[in-house]
């Protein structure tokens, strides 16, 4: 039997691919810098209470950008009071005002609206129609560069410019080798967003001040779009795959998607866009955009824990009960830790549910616990860095580990602080 000879290689991602730093509030957006996560309210943003709760819900969550909806006057009034009432709550995160139909007329009637939103969401597929379209593109543009904000020009696949599309759909009946409608359709998107930016420029709006998306619903048209405005571009590219879905499916398309787009360095900020199930939470897309992130190696924000699925071995609920618990503990500890310990963030536990993978990946992770599977002895042994430092049994096992991380976590990342032995 001959074996085929490899070399090892790095799986990392590739090179992020360049584009121009737009700083968004406080908050730099490509240029190499972190790839930013964000999200969008789902309030009514004219009621100020709830909204200003939900966006410091969000920031709180971990969204570093928070768009909300202007699509009204009682809106657009609004903005300034949520923009204060978030001071009040001690959430300074940037705030992005989704302009649709009437942005032009909204952001010139209510001049503190456009002075306390950090930037302007342009839809070029409706921000005008006809002879109205440049016109009010224009007055946005303008009024953006007045009070100095950014903008970013979102097509989308379900508002896309007729005029264009039907443009583009001629040009190709009359090529020699007519594409399929679907590729047509794709191009409109991206020559919608980029004809936009271009005009941007020649208002004079600077390449550093434009962010560009082009979203659509289905995963490999996202990934050919977002692929295609990388190569025409320098712009700093927002992604996020439009009308998700809810629950897993959500999870999974843009996880697909977009994964893909990072790995091949495509990417500056990104959002994930679920459906919320009813009453559900609206800081679950957080959640998942920073999972996606960490999971790849792209950034890291919060200690995961490694879990097994769990099989015949392990009947018993327990290991799965504790590895929730110990997952929720880190993250009711995390806003403490941070303050405290730099670097925490990269903290690796382990919660494994029987002897077969147990002890070995409690060894790789910073500190791990092996529980019992089923007929095996009642005992959890627990690993630090590699070595066995205990046997955990009884009513206080979770307890009992939850303690152990705590004190690791104080060990690990106190020592080096200049105040820790105050």
């Amino acid at each position: 039997m001959s074996v085929v000879p490899f070399e090892l290689t790095d799986a990392a991602a590739a090179p992020r691919k360049k584009s121009v730093t737009v700083r968004v509030g406080n908050v730099p957006v490509g240029g190499g810098a972190p790839i930013v996560v964000q999200s969008m309210t789902n309030t009514d943003t004219a009621d100020v209470e709830s909204t200003a709760r939900q966006v410091a819900a969000l920031a709180r969550a971990g969204s570093e950008i928070v768009r909300i909806t202007v699509d009204r006057t009682e809106a657009a009034a609004a903005v300034p009071k949520i923009k204060e009432r978030l001071l009040q709550l001690g959430a300074d995160v940037p705030l992005v005002g989704d302009f649709h139909y009437i942005g032009h007329k909204l952001l010139a009637e209510y001049p503190a609206c456009a002075e306390a939103l950090d930037k302007y969401r342009i839809n070029p597929g409706n921000v005008g129609f006809r002879e109205k379209r440049d016109r009010q593109f224009s007055e946005i543009i303008e009024i953006a560069l007045k009070h100095n904000k950014p903008v970013r020009i979102g097509a989308n696949w379900g508002s896309l410019d007729q005029e264009l599309l039907t443009h583009i759909m001629d040009e190709n009946a009359k090529a020699k080798e007519p594409v399929e409608a679907r590729a047509v359709t794709r191009e409109a998107l991206v020559r919608s967003a980029l004809i936009s930016a271009a005009r941007a420029e020649e208002l004079g709006m600077k390449r550093n001040r434009i962010i560009l998306s082009a979203k659509v619903s289905a995963v490999q048209d996202l990934i050919a779009v977002y692929g295609e405005l990388a190569r025409r571009s320098d712009y700093a590219l927002h992604l996020g795959l439009t009308e998700a879905g809810m629950g897993s499916k959500g999870i999974v398309a843009s996880s697909a998607a977009i994964g893909v787009l990072l790995q091949q360095g495509i990417g500056d900020t990104i959002r994930i866009s679920l459906t919320p199930e009813p009453n559900g939470d609206r800081t679950r897309e957080v959640t998942v955009a920073q999972e996606l992130l960490q999971t790849m190696g792209l950034r890291t924000f919060v200690p995961l824990v490694a879990a097994c699925p769990g099989c015949g071995r392990t009947t018993s609920t327990v290991f799965q009960e504790l590895a929730f618990d110990v997952q929720s503990f880190i993250r009711d500890r995390m806003p403490e830790w941070k303050k405290h310990y730099p670097g925490v963030e990269t903290l690796n536990v382990a919660v494994m549910g029987c002897i077969v993978n147990g002890p070995g990946e409690s060894k790789h992770a910073d500190i791990g616990i092996s529980l019992p599977g089923t007929g095996e002895a009642p005992t959890a042994p627990v690993f630090v860095d590699g070595k066995k430092v205990a046997t955990l049994r009884g009513a206080t096992l979770a307890a009992d580990f939850k303690a152990m991380v705590e004190d690791y976590v104080a060990r690990r990342w106190g020592v080096s602080r200049p105040d820790a032995a105050e």
